[in-house]
C-alpha cells in the first residue's frame, strides 16, 4: 500500500519546516524590530528542528515523533487563530497551513508505528 513505504532516513521536510519557522522569526525582527517574533520564531523553529532530528535518528517510536508533532500542532493553532483574527494569509496563514501539513505528516508517521500487542 501507499502508506507502507520505507521511511526516509533523514527528515528533510522537518528540517526545512524548522528552518523556515526560525527564519520567519528573524525576518519579523528585521522588518518590524519585533523581539517577540524573534524569540517565538527561533524557539519554535528550534523545537521543530529538534523534532526533525529526533525523527531522523529514530522515527519508529512515539517519543521520537511527538516533539515535532506537538510543535507543529501548537503553531497550527496559534498562527491559525492569528490568521483568522487578521484575515490575512501572510505570514500567519502561511505558517498555519505549513504547520497543518507537518501535523498530517507526523500523524502518518505516528500511525505507521507498529503496535506492541
Amino acid at each position: 500500500h501507499f502508506y507502507k513505504r520505507a521511511r526516509m532516513p533523514v527528515d528533510y521536510p522537518g528540517y526545512v519546516y524548522g528552518s523556515l519557522v526560525a527564519m520567519g522569526g528573524i525576518m519579523g525582527y528585521m522588518k518590524r524590530k519585533s523581539v517577540p517574533s524573534l524569540v517565538a520564531g527561533v524557539a519554535c523553529g528550534s523545537l521543530a528542528l529538534y523534532g526533525a532530528y529526533s525523527v531522523s535518528n529514530d522515527g519508529k517510536t512515539t517519543t521520537s515523533i511527538v516533539p515535532g508533532l506537538a510543535t507543529a500542532a501548537l503553531l497550527t493553532t496559534v498562527m491559525g487563530a492569528r490568521a483568522a483574527k487578521s484575515g490575512k494569509l501572510m505570514p500567519a496563514g502561511a505558517v498555519a497551513l505549513l504547520s497543518l501539513c507537518m501535523v498530517a505528516r507526523y500523524g502518518v508517521l505516528l500511525y505507521d508505528i507498529p503496535s506492541k500487542s
